[in-house]
């Protein structure tokens, strides 16, 4: 009887502990083997992988991620492009000299100070930032010295650049490319990628990328996600020298696919020169054959003028967007959108807010029988989580698409091949309202159907949460990647 008792309340214990294993799997794995042993029960099982939400997800985008039937075969991608030099944000204004301190956000960077305030405000916010720096000189001795410094990583830069380098992944495209390509990044450049005689230049135009990792603290900051901050004093750049070479170009190569970035480098111009500069953008869209479908890509912006020109002006132009939450938010705020009086987000953006700006977006701006424009799609990307916004009938294969933007965000920052369930973990919310303006519905997120689908006055929204990693090797170019990948997987239902 005793013996039947004994073998009854371990077996009862087994099952608790198995239990635990479901129930948390968050759990540190010594914890659950530190219970194991202490109960006599013998070696404790291994931690069942593919059972843990990561593990399903990322074996449900695995199934759903199919090419298109309508593949791209050709992409022009312009028009900026620069060498990123990548370091240490903490040890770079150490090496500066520069003492932590308050932080500030400064619209433009003048001196080494205004940096130090700029960076402090961000890495406290976890928030990824561009500024410009103004003073030509400063800005010359502060990349030297980074370019220099131990550690310091030199890459392929700028949206562009990066877009196109992504797609030359895939060596069954062709790829164009149109911006200030100078010798260094010329040689970083993928092979399948073209460049114009026209677009090289004897300089590199060099950016700075100050990266901190979750957690990293400095005297009394401590980050709370792993980002960057970014600047620069780019005047090539600045003022799209590369835009005409990059339309003149278009005939010849005969793109299936144009994706256009850099007007966020404008805003260190004049107002005048902004002005006239959009004229010119709209009037190179316009250039374009019809038919071919134009993606553009916001980043970083601090001037509301040029942030609500370029939405009045641009985005009925070009058939899609590619933009993060600090872009959504700001880009609401400068076109009195809905949700505009939040200041800033708090933690992982709210996923109703987040819809109804991009449902405004499409709906204010986007294609419909009433009103000449060409857009019909948004991708959102943020680090939880994804949304794929597209006006119904136009575009197709949204499932695979916004699976395959997230999956990439996931291998990339970890530098795998393929997502490391170990490495990485769920942020996103478990449970969401779609909307929260409108009537919006409840969503309980299942990790084995990892695409949440809705639909709102002829608009679909797709999403999906992002596996972030843990200990990420390099956020730079991210969004670019994220957006590249979801344009490869996108088919255009063509007009």
């Amino acid at each position: 009887m005793a013996l039947w008792r004994g073998s009854a309340y371990a077996g009862f214990l087994a099952l608790a502990v198995g239990c635990v294993f479901l129930l948390e799997p968050q759990l540190p794995g010594s914890a659950l083997r530190s219970l194991w042993s202490s109960l006599q029960l013998g070696p404790a099982p291994a931690p069942p992988g593919p059972g843990f939400p990561e593990g399903r997800l990322a074996a449900a985008w695995d199934a759903l991620i199919v090419r298109p039937a309508r593949r791209w075969r050709r992409v022009a991608v312009g028009v900026n492009a620069c060498v990123d030099v990548v370091l240490s944000g903490v040890k770079l204004l150490q090496a500066l000299g520069l003492n932590p301190g308050n932080g500030k956000d400064h619209t433009e960077l003048r001196s080494r100070n205004d940096l130090k305030e700029a960076f402090i405000h961000f890495m406290g916010k976890g928030a990824a930032a561009e500024r410009f720096f103004s003073d030509k000189e400063t800005f010359h001795n502060i990349a030297q010295i980074a370019s220099e410094f131990p550690g310091a990583q030199h890459y392929v830069g700028g949206n562009a650049a990066l877009i196109g380098q992504k797609f030359a992944a895939n060596s069954d495209l062709k790829v164009l490319l149109c911006g200030p390509v100078g010798p260094k990044l010329h040689e970083l450049l993928d092979d399948n990628v073209f460049v114009p005689p026209e677009s090289l230049q004897e300089v590199d135009e060099f950016h700075l990328i100050l990266e901190y990792q979750a957690g990293e603290e400095w005297g009394q900051l401590k980050a709370p996600h792993a980002n960057r901050f970014i600047f620069s004093h780019d005047l090539s750049n600045g003022a799209m020298n590369m835009l005409e070479v990059f339309v003149s170009s278009l005939e010849e190569f005969q793109p299936d696919l144009v994706v256009l970035s850099g007007l966020h480098m404008m805003e260190g111009q004049s107002k005048e020169f902004q002005r006239k500069r959009l004229l010119e953008v709209m009037t190179a869209i316009s250039d374009i054959p019809t038919g071919i479908p134009v993606h553009l890509e916001l980043a970083s912006m601090t001037n509301r003028e040029l942030m609500s020109s370029i939405v009045h002006q641009v985005f009925s132009a070009v058939t899609s967007l590619g933009l993060n939450e600090q872009e959504l938010l700001f880009l609401s705020q400068s076109a009195s959108g809905p949700h505009s009086s939040l200041s800033s987000w708090t933690g992982v953006p709210d996923v109703g807010v987040v819809s109804d700006i991009l449902f405004w977006i499409l709906k204010e701006h986007g294609k419909s029988e009433s009103r000449a424009s060409d857009l019909t799609r948004i991708h959102f990307h943020t680090l939880a989580y994804h949304i794929l916004a597209t006006v119904d009938g136009h575009w197709a294969n949204q499932l695979a698409a916004v699976a395959a933007g997230a999956r990439v965000a996931g291998t990339q920052a970890c530098a795998t091949e393929t997502i490391d369930t170990r490495r990485v973990s769920l942020k996103a919310p478990r449970e969401f309202m779609t909307s929260r303006s409108a009537d919006g519905s409840r969503v309980m997120l299942n990790p084995n159907e990892p695409v949440v689908e809705w639909h709102r006055e002829g608009v679909s929204f797709h999403f999906t949460p992002v596996l972030v990693c843990k200990d990420p090797v390099r956020t730079v170019g991210l969004g670019d990647a994220i957006s590249a990948e979801g344009l490869f997987y996108s088919e255009v239902h063509p007009h």
